[in-house]
């Protein structure tokens, strides 16, 4: 019983440990504030944290703690909080969290009966291994530096800071400042198709390189025994993707690879489920959510391309308001607007073709 409140307690503490200490009166409510750290258990070791609107995933287990991403550099430290009172929580459970996928009624973000209770001294919380960059985004990799530092990992005889892995094109893409130190930028980067990072906390994992999308140095992880795609930038869920056509981006590259992900999803029939795939921004997806985004982007690069076969100039383009129907739905982000998003589709595309 003494476990089980041990326990109840250090999930209350981390429920509001993403969150800005800010004083309050004796006995006031601690409110979130903008930017908060969110967790959600996914399958089995993996979760999802989303911090300053991106996407983070770890994998925590007894090989220790992986992570796709590491965020904007102004929520490291709150992120890194969040994922160390969360390995303390997962190390001392004795089994994978429940899914909140196929919940119809949503998913509360933890209950007591999810742990098994134990008599013994809960384990030792495992540390930070290694980290996966989908790409070098500042709001992907800001937290690299902090969280190798915070890491551990084994190579040879001496301990070492957690390694960091990108595709060999994504460091040519880095940020300028304090994100672009030596210290977070990738000790190993892999070439070709994919990488396999084979057994990590029980499951396969594999990096999957897909060309001239978002980047041309993107990463989509799998974890296989989960059945979770972490797709970074190439699939947004919160607004029009960013498509980085002075870093070799294109709209025919984000489409091939919506297409790849499709194929590599699969479908739970007459259900929402199956394949979870979790986008660099926004809330984490199905196939069918997918399949939505993928129509969105074949549809938007077949109108621009359209209009360049009838010698439209860009300033006509954009006057034509091609996205007008999805703007209701995808508009939402100042930093890429409808405008910035055709922009980026008509320089991608052969001109007149």
């Amino acid at each position: 019983m003494r476990n089980l409140v041990s326990l109840t307690a250090a999930l209350a503490i981390l429920s509001v440990a993403g969150r800005a200490q800010q004083p309050a009166a004796p006995g006031a409510p601690v409110l979130p504030v903008a930017n908060d750290v969110h967790v959600l258990p996914i399958r089995g070791n993996v979760w999802m944290l989303t911090a300053g609107g991106s996407n983070v995933v770890a994998s925590i287990g007894k090989d220790g703690v992986m992570l796709v991403d590491t965020g904007a550099a102004a929520m490291t430290d709150k992120l890194l909080a969040t994922i160390q009172q969360l390995d303390r929580v997962v190390t001392s459970s004795r089994m994978p969290q429940k899914s909140c996928v196929g919940v119809v009624q949503g998913c509360a973000w933890w209950n007591s009966s999810t742990f098994l209770p134990t008599t013994s001294a809960p384990a030792a919380p495992k540390p930070i291994v290694g980290i996966v960059n989908t790409s070098f985004d500042a709001d992907h990799m800001g937290g690299n530096a902090a969280f190798a530092a915070a890491g551990r990992s084994h190579v040879g005889l001496a301990a070492q800071d957690a390694w960091i892995i990108a595709h060999e094109k994504a460091p040519s893409h880095q940020p300028k400042g304090a994100a672009s130190a030596p210290a977070a930028l990738p000790n190993e980067t892999y070439e070709g198709q994919n990488f396999k990072l084979n057994f990590f906390n029980g499951e396969g994992v594999v990096l999957w390189h897909v060309p001239a999308a978002h980047t041309d140095g993107d990463t989509v992880v799998q974890f296989r025994e989960s059945e979770v795609l972490v797709a970074g930038d190439v699939f947004n869920m919160a607004s029009y993707p960013l498509i980085d056509v002075d870093k070799g981006g294109s709209i025919q590259g984000v489409v091939d690879a919506l297409n790849w992900l499709l194929d590599m999803a699969i479908v739970e029939h007459m259900m929402e489920g199956g394949t979870v795939i979790v986008p660099g921004h926004g809330r984490m997806a199905d196939s069918a959510d997918l399949a939505y985004y993928r129509d969105m982007m074949t549809i938007m690069r077949d109108r621009v391309r359209a209009a360049m076969k009838k010698g439209m100039t860009l300033a006509q383009i954009k006057a034509a308001k091609l996205t007008r129907d999805y703007d209701g739905r995808f508009a939402r982000n100042a930093s890429n607007t409808p405008d910035m998003f055709v922009e980026s589709i008509y320089r991608s595309l052969p001109a007149k073709k």
